[in-house]
């Protein structure tokens, strides 16, 4: 739970919860500020249990007690992660479903910021800039991620490409070789096609780097990977936050790969933009 905000582990943990914790859970989570000023017997008396169940829910989320607990839960409530109900409800109208989806998305990337390996990060730059050549291989929503790192990527002067197709993934990543890096992107880190081109590209020396969840078959298949932890429901609803994530975390890379290659290269970067000037109508217009 280390470096997590606490009112967000608390509802991720909602189901797991038994009657008694629950109540106090979801007292907890309609006001965290009033919660923070409460007394264990008015919190108690609020979710209808004994104050030794409090005791108890506060030491399953890591607090010597109540008033450790209150710190704790004060801390997150100014950690800059916002508390947001990151469930969308058939009810929702127009009004309450946007902020929920922004907001949502603002809390996981804050998560992110806090809980990212920066030594990771660097490893991963280290690899990309070594590499001979780079495939972004990614399926569905991810396919459309792994186009943006591309885009981005081919600017270094690195052989690069971008794959969504996964017999073509598949036949790529059979004939690759040491010096190769295969960038694999996926949210569930499930999808038994994207791991066993993970596992095929490996086998041959290439250097496969993941971008997904932690505790996943593919980041257990890759050389290194980056993880993005972020609650999301895709069974029901197409990738959200993660995607957004993603693509933060692929800026990060392409700024370490930049700053890395240092000020000689930026004549280079500055030449690339140059040549869009005349696609372009004046801001006078």
């Amino acid at each position: 739970m280390h470096g997590q905000n606490l009112i967000n582990v608390i509802s991720d943990a909602l189901p797991n919860l038994n009657k008694s914790e629950s109540k106090v859970a979801e007292v907890i989570l309609s006001d965290p500020d009033s919660a923070t000023q409460s007394s264990i017997a008015n919190l108690a008396k609020r979710a209808g249990v004994s104050e030794p169940s409090v005791n108890r829910f506060c030491k399953r989320f890591n607090a010597v007690g109540f008033p450790d607990f209150k710190l704790k839960l004060a801390m997150s409530l100014v950690s800059g992660i916002r508390f947001v109900n990151r469930n969308v409800d058939p009810k929702d109208d127009v009004t309450s479903y946007t902020p929920k989806i922004i907001d949502s998305t603002i809390s996981n990337l804050a998560l992110i910021r806090d809980n990212i390996s920066h030594e990771r990060v660097n490893q991963v730059v280290d690899s990309l800039i070594q590499a001979k050549r780079i495939y972004f291989f990614g399926l569905g929503a991810s396919g459309a991620v792994a186009r943006d790192a591309e885009n981005k990527f081919f600017r270094f002067n690195l052989p690069v490409s971008c794959h969504d197709d996964v017999l073509m993934q598949r036949m790529l990543a059979s004939t690759g070789t040491t010096g190769d890096v295969f960038f694999i992107i996926s949210h569930t880190g499930r999808t038994k096609e994207i791991v066993e081109v993970a596992e095929i590209a490996r086998a041959n020396g290439s250097t496969v780097i993941a971008l997904t969840a932690s505790d996943t078959p593919l980041a257990e298949q890759s050389s290194m990977a980056l993880y993005v932890d972020v609650p999301e429901n895709t069974d029901e609803y197409m990738p959200m936050s993660s995607r957004i994530a993603h693509l933060v975390i692929l800026d990060v890379l392409t700024t370490g790969v930049t700053l890395r290659r240092g000020p000689d290269f930026l004549p280079h970067l500055e030449k690339i933009k140059n040549s869009l000037k005349s696609t372009r109508y004046s801001s006078d217009c």
